[in-house]
């Protein structure tokens, strides 16, 4: 099967602007050399600028799809994004428990870029307890790390991003990449954290504008790289360096966010760059 491009399966929801869920997923995957496969979580009404509705999946259904692909196609990866409900979680959790030697990157949406909730209580608890213990790297920004991490019921809890990396590979995974597009720092800085602490940390020039997909395309990115069997910190330094590109030649095709350009290479540089400055 050597003529057959590695395969990514991905667990998404829909996004009709195809700035980030499912679509961002299938164009990013694909872009990095990859076949996708893809399991529809949740359908959403939303646009550049915000989520509106979402309508979960039944979990029957996530199973039968995943199913379905699972025992026609060898996977190489899994990624998973929004999940949707409690139940989503738990069916997921079992199929991927099938398959312990396939890498799992895990972007944990809990809500959109302009703060509408995408994940309760509940499913906060399921995720920590079914899913994180199979994830190998999870990729949250600052403010999902944090809030996947803090004691409630401790009104002085405020931990650091380094100590909400120690908390989460307390769950369970391998690795968490916690990324620091949402902190007031100069420069991103993106902190991959093992076992053993800090294991490298990467500084991005800060774009100015604001993105709709932008997570969505670095954890799938991740995903790619170690289906073409990339080591994980090499894989999580060139996702980033992809994921900059695409955001550097963003654009903005609504009146929301700007949406990621993840077939910049593909395109002419210099009318790449024309477009971008409009």
């Amino acid at each position: 099967m050597s003529d057959v491009p590695p395969i990514v399966l991905t667990f998404a929801a829909t996004d009709p602007s195809c700035g980030a869920g499912m679509q961002a997923d299938i164009l990013t995957i694909a872009s990095m050399g990859c076949h996708p496969l893809a399991v529809v979580t949740g359908i959403t009404v939303q646009d550049t600028s915000g989520v509106d509705d979402v309508q979960p999946v039944d979990s029957d259904w996530v199973a039968d799809q995943a199913r379905a692909v699972l025992e026609d196609m060898p996977v190489a990866a899994f990624k998973i994004g929004l999940l949707g409900s409690v139940e989503n979680i738990a069916v997921i959790a079992e199929i991927i428990s099938d398959y312990p030697d396939i890498p799992l990157v895990f972007d944990p949406v809990l809500a959109s870029g302009r703060g509408d909730e995408l994940a309760n209580e509940d499913m906060l608890d399921a995720l920590r307890e079914l899913l994180l213990p199979q994830t190998t790297i999870l990729t949250p920004n600052s403010m999902e790390a944090r809030r996947l991490v803090l004691d409630e019921d401790n009104e002085a809890d405020d931990p650091s991003l380094a100590e909400c990396s120690k908390r989460i590979l307390q769950f369970g995974c391998e690795y968490v990449l916690i990324t620091g597009t949402h902190e007031n720092t100069p420069k991103v800085i993106n902190n991959l954290y093992g076992e053993r602490g800090l294991i490298r940390s990467d500084n991005w020039p800060r774009l100015p504008g604001i993105y709709h997909g932008s997570g969505c395309t670095l954890a799938s990115a991740i995903a790619a790289l170690l289906a073409n069997g990339l080591p994980i910190e090499e894989a999580v330094h060139e996702a980033q360096e992809y994921t900059w590109e695409a955001l550097k030649y963003g654009f903005r095709p609504g009146m929301g966010q700007h949406i990621p350009d993840r077939l910049f290479w593909a395109r002419d540089e210099d009318d790449v760059g024309e477009e971008t400055r409009h």
